[in-house]
């Protein structure tokens, strides 16, 4: 029966009721923790939803790809099976286990690498690649069976259906067109389908040209991986795997298509070339039998809308018919549509800071002020219950607390929101934060932080033992030193050393003690050095050439701390020889 459902569902399930008994059947049968209930309906053994506030905002915040349209066709109920020869093109049409199985090379290698940087930068997430690839195939069956070029670039465009409000969530326009060529709705863009209101803090560059495109499939599944292990999940835990796909689209259906193919490619899969891969048929949002509010099979196409365009005599957005004048529904008809009431961010007018002040911070030190924003009304009223978007951008490696360059805060009662402590990087200068109301665009701050090294404003030798050594030799003693600013230690400050040619002359010497490098060629000039948690710097060891004489170290910090220290080079001196036993010594004369 289960072959036979399969069949049906591979020739496009002959009726609705067969394709939904199909679903059930095969996403019951290999989605890991999904089961069905007494009434055929699936369930998750972790009944987990998106994160959520409990409001509702035009931007489609809750998901990356707003809730749009996705592939629903399932993986065959076989294991699936490596083509004898990958590369020898297309598989032949009855081998459905072979073709389903087959992930063309770019979009694979994407998939890799995405997860391979995540174990890096986030091990706790443990992000498999077969995550990255289910959801690329149920978002855009892999990049439309890998059309991509050498780089990972599509050859067009992948969009999701307009985001209108007509069967999907209403996202106006925030790209001014540069992702979806629509400067009306957003759209979902890329192989992962990504809105561009998400992309825009999200992006990521995974092929590293510099570039955060969210149609390049290494850009995108690098974006993908980081929004899945958000919030601090371990998606080897299930429950947290289930939120996080819910997160990209808040559907259990979508849930249960996900993990199917999930499961399927971990039983295995096989590199295919690029633009031979198996493109799906069955749409969520085009198919008969798709979820409510969705239209017809056939009346929505992604990709068929032209941006910035409607069809003739249709209303525009905003209710203003042609000629310039406006309309409002009548409630009186039958089948008028009833205004929908504002949402909480439709009363934004504006944020406002909220008394952030100045901010700045030592390297390595966390900002001892938070930034803070407050969402208010034309009337200054305040708009409690509303998601602000603060974002790092600038040459820094600063971040919020946690390690994320995006935050996004709920304002409190009092209308505020108070972003994540900064937490100032290595790099030094200024980065800026932005904050964003969720949804619409509205007047905002900008705040300009800035990041200052670590300094030191006294140097003291922790030992005053003579640093002398003979030609040819090597210092006995290691040259060490303490770092202090105001009295406190001073951690984690940069210096440098160098042999200088006197008090007077800071030029490097080119004679006399040196240090060795990594290959034990003659350094005279150390760079790079820090301080370490209790303020001390150890100086690798000292050696001396031939030449003897009185020679100086001089140690420099950021801030201004200096100190020299004396070397010395002689030669060994011998003891005078006792005088032959028995001998006497001419005594002074009177």
């Amino acid at each position: 029966m289960a072959a036979h459902i399969g069949r049906r569902l591979r020739k496009g399930a002959a009726t609705t009721a067969v394709a939904a008994a199909a679903v059930a059947a095969l996403a019951a049968s290999q989605a890991p923790g999904v089961t069905t209930d007494d009434q055929g309906r699936q369930t998750t053994g972790a009944q987990t939803t998106p994160e959520t506030d409990g409001t509702t905002t035009q931007g489609g915040d809750g998901s990356a790809t707003g809730n749009g349209g996705y592939y629903t066709d399932l993986p065959p109920l076989n294991s699936p099976t490596e083509s004898p020869n990958p590369t020898a093109g297309p598989t032949p049409a009855g081998a459905v286990g072979v073709a389903e199985s087959g992930i063309p090379a770019t979009v694979l290698d994407a998939y890799k690498k995405a997860a391979a940087e995540l174990q890096q930068s986030k091990p706790g997430c443990n992000l498999p690649w077969q995550l990255l690839a289910a959801i690329g195939k149920v978002e855009s069956g892999q990049a439309r069976g890998g059309q991509v070029d050498a780089d990972g670039t599509t050859y067009s465009r992948i969009l999701g259906p307009l985001l209108d409000g007509n069967g999907f969530a209403n996202i106006k326009d925030t790209d001014h067109g540069a992702y979806d060529g629509d400067t009306t709705y957003d759209r979902a863009v890329g192989p992962m389908q990504f809105i561009p209101s998400t992309w825009a803090w999200a992006g990521r560059d995974g092929n590293g040209d510099g570039v955060k495109d969210p149609n390049n499939v290494y850009d995108a599944a690098l974006a993908a991986g980081h929004y899945l292990c958000r919030s601090g999940r371990d998606l080897s835990v299930q429950s947290d795997m289930n939120a996080a796909i819910l997160g990209y689209n808040a559907s259990q259906d979508y849930l249960n298509t996900v993990l199917s193919w999930y499961e399927y490619y971990r039983k295995g899969t096989h590199e295919i070339p690029d633009g031979t891969g198996t493109v799906p048929r069955h749409r969520s949002d085009t198919d008969s039998g798709a979820r409510p509010g969705s239209k017809p099979a056939g009346t929505k196409k992604p990709g068929t809308h032209k941006p910035g365009t409607r069809k003739p005599g249709t209303r525009k957005p905003g209710g203003h018919k042609p000629g310039g004048t406006t309309s409002s529904p009548d409630p009186s008809k039958p089948g008028t549509p009833k205004p929908k009431p504002p949402t909480a961010s439709d009363t934004v007018a504006r944020l406002a800071d909220a008394g952030t002040g100045m901010l700045s911070a030592r390297t390595g030190d966390t900002f001892d002020r938070s930034i803070a924003v407050k969402a208010v009304t034309k009337a200054g009223k305040a708009v409690p219950k509303v998601r602000v978007r603060f974002t790092i951008s600038g040459d820094t490696d600063s971040t919020f607390t946690g390690g994320e360059t995006v935050a996004t805060v709920v304002t409190d009662a009092s209308g505020k929101a108070t972003a994540p402590a900064l937490v100032a990087g290595r790099k030094t200068g200024a980065f800026t934060v932005r904050a964003l109301l969720v949804g619409r665009m509205v007047t905002a701050p900008e705040y300009t932080a800035t990041v200052v090294e670590r300094q030191a404003d006294t140097l003291a030798r922790t030992s005053d033992t003579a640093l002398t050594c003979t030609p040819g030799g090597e210092f006995a003693d290691q040259v060490e030193v303490k770092a202090t600013y105001k009295g406190a230690v001073a951690d984690g400050v940069a210096a440098t050393a160098t042999l200088v040619k006197s008090t007077d002359d800071p030029a490097e010497n080119d004679k006399g003690p040196y240090f060795k490098d990594a290959d034990g060629k003659t350094v005279r000039t150390l760079t790079g050095l820090r301080t370490d948690a209790h303020g001390l710097l150890k100086l690798p060891k000292l050696y001396a050439d031939d030449t003897t004489g009185t020679f100086l170290l001089r140690i420099t910090t950021a801030g201004g701390a200096t100190l020299t220290v004396q070397l010395d080079v002689a030669a060994a001196t011998s003891s005078p020889s006792p005088a032959p036993s028995g001998s006497t010594s001419a005594s002074p004369t009177a």
